[in-house]
């Protein structure tokens, strides 16, 4: 899939985050880009100066380690300076390797501990049912991430409450830490799983804006909804692509920033 000029600036924030810890995951974030894009350019009420606004939608990034997209999209939508990135992961900075609510503009949870996004949406799915509140909630999951019991848990309740304001996005990109998730723990029939514990079942090419977009502005009313994202894991970085080395890196010089780089440009190119 083609990605466009704001898909590898955006792209570029994230190399810019990476450049500044030194250290950070990129094909988990690469691969998040443009569901993250489109909920917050198109689907999200949100308000970048009032993020505590009552009646906004929430958006919950589950799978924490990709937090580097989720930074770039809070910067660029302006929740804060994107000059913040180029102290990731330093000592007393804003931006840590997770996401971290309250301490960060825009961050609806603390997340990293795999699993625990999707029960934590939940309850506030259910809270703006009860409230009478329109919020919609949007949780994004790795697909590696839903090995984990309290993602089915969830999924379970959601489907018996037919919580329609709820929809969890699965990052497919069919890799996770420690190799390919069909050899680690098979996932498939993956629609048939969702279907069954009560969810709508969507699946489209997870960078394809125009696709997610269409997507998520017209998901089914009267159950909870799950969008399955086929995604490439550091997509735009040409040796990052599906390759499980890239999952995270714990020192990143100039050299590797400056590869990254010159690999975004000729993509665009």
């Amino acid at each position: 899939m083609p990605l466009d000029e704001r898909a590898i600036n955006l792209r570029k924030l994230v190399v810019r985050g990476l450049a500044g810890g030194g250290r950070g995951h990129l094909g988990p974030a690469l691969s998040l880009i443009e569901m993250l894009r489109v909920l917050y350019d198109d689907v999200l009420r949100h308000q970048p100066d009032n993020p505590l606004w009552p009646e906004r939608d929430r958006c919950i990034l589950s799978k924490g380690h990709g937090c580097l997209a989720l930074y770039a999209l809070l910067a660029d939508q302006g929740y804060f300076p994107v000059e913040a990135l180029d102290d990731f992961c330093k000592r007393n900075a804003m931006l840590g390797g997770h996401p971290e609510a309250g301490k960060i503009s825009g961050v609806e949870a603390s997340t990293g501990s795999l699993g625990h996004g999707m029960p934590i949406g939940l309850g506030m799915a259910l809270a703006a049912r009860m409230a009478g509140r329109g919020s919609k909630i949007f949780v994004v999951v790795g697909d590696g991430e839903i090995n984990e019991g309290s993602v089915w848990e969830a999924a379970l309740c959601a489907g018996k409450h037919a919580l329609d304001n709820y929809t969890v996005l699965i990052d497919y990109n069919k890799i996770q830490a420690s190799g390919p998730t069909a050899d680690i723990q098979d996932l498939e029939p993956l629609t048939d799983k969702w279907r069954s514990f009560g969810f709508a079942v969507t699946e489209v090419n997870g960078h394809d804006v125009a696709a997610l977009r269409r997507t998520l502005t017209s998901l089914p009313a009267g159950k909870p909804n799950v969008v399955i994202c086929h995604t490439v894991k550091g997509k735009g970085v040409s040796f990052a692509e599906n390759n499980p080395d890239w999952h995270h890196k714990a020192k990143i010089g100039e050299k590797e920033v400056s590869d990254m780089l010159s690999a975004l440009d000729s993509y665009h190119a």
